[in-house]
């Protein structure tokens, strides 16, 4: 089920002293008031395990399987477009612009990528196999159905997807090329960034050069992992953060800062392949978009 290209997000109660969902659901969330749990509930909303709609006299009960959809009020429009590359009984490819997130969080409900996807095809089953981070553009792989969505999730999780992104940074002329990155990435200050520290590696990126363009050059990365801002992380160490990134060397725009469209991040995810594992032949897909536009 979907509202407005949303899917809902779920929640299996937790113990507590309540009588009714709505008064646990209020505990559990202090951060939303009450007369907007009562709003969702009115709006039917907030929803069961079957998917039929509670109210708020609905019987708490430990461990009851409760759907509901967030909402922001207001929510900002992004005025950029996705392009859907390939879509068959089992998956979805698309285009997705600069700033759009990928799926629900945060400030982003229904713009986002996976609502509009929801909506244009009426499916609420497609689900995105992996994410790219909001500033990123480029490729998004998708199931379309939740029976075989478990044999595509395993190609990300046992490192068999092949994955090449793209990148306009600062020229290196005095590093030799290509070259692998390899190293540990831990958490940093502030909380949404990342940093590269001791111990034993858990990231690795192969970087080559596809162009060189004066000042800047055009990067191509082949990362083996897939931790957080890895490819920001590992250009910037090496002496070349990638252009308008806010975040990589320096924090120039928080998170929660309006965006400045005129600035894309100029990191692209422009390649996947793989062998299919319900086929077992080899697809191959790839981004229309251009950082050099």
């Amino acid at each position: 089920m979907s509202v407005n290209g949303s899917r809902p997000s779920t929640l299996h109660l937790p113990r507590g002293p309540w009588v009714t969902v709505y008064e646990c659901l209020c505990a559990h969330f202090p951060g939303i008031d009450a007369h907007t749990w009562q709003q969702r509930f009115a709006r039917g909303r907030v929803l069961d395990a079957q998917g039929q709609a509670l109210d708020l006299h609905s019987a708490y009960r430990e461990g009851l399987k409760v759907q509901y959809f967030r909402e922001v009020p207001n929510e900002t429009p992004i005025p950029f477009e996705h392009q859907v590359l390939h879509i068959d009984e089992h998956l979805l490819v698309a285009d997705k612009p600069h700033f759009l997130p990928v799926m629900p969080a945060g400030q982003y409900v229904e713009q986002t990528l996976q609502a509009r996807l929801v909506k244009q095809f009426g499916n609420p089953d497609i689900v995105p196999l992996h994410r790219i981070d909001r500033h990123t553009a480029g490729l998004v792989l998708f199931s379309t159905n939740k029976q075989t969505r478990g044999a595509y999730q395993a190609l990300f999780r046992l490192r068999e997807m092949d994955k090449c992104y793209e990148a306009l940074a600062k020229a290196l002329p005095h590093l030799s090329f290509p070259l692998l990155r390899k190293n540990r990435l831990v958490d940093a200050e502030p909380f949404f960034r990342m940093q590269e520290g001791p111990g034993e590696a858990n990231s690795e990126t192969r970087v080559e050069v596809a162009q060189q363009l004066a000042e800047h050059w055009l990067y191509r990365l082949y990362p083996v992992t897939g931790k957080k801002h890895q490819l920001r992380v590992h250009l910037a160490a090496l002496g070349a953060p990638i252009l308008n990134d806010p975040f990589y060397p320096e924090v120039t725009a928080a998170p929660d800062e309006p965006d400045d469209y005129s600035k894309p991040l100029k990191l692209l995810a422009r390649a996947l392949s793989f062998t299919d594992p319900l086929s077992g032949e080899l697809r191959e897909f790839c981004s229309r978009l251009s950082l050099l536009n």
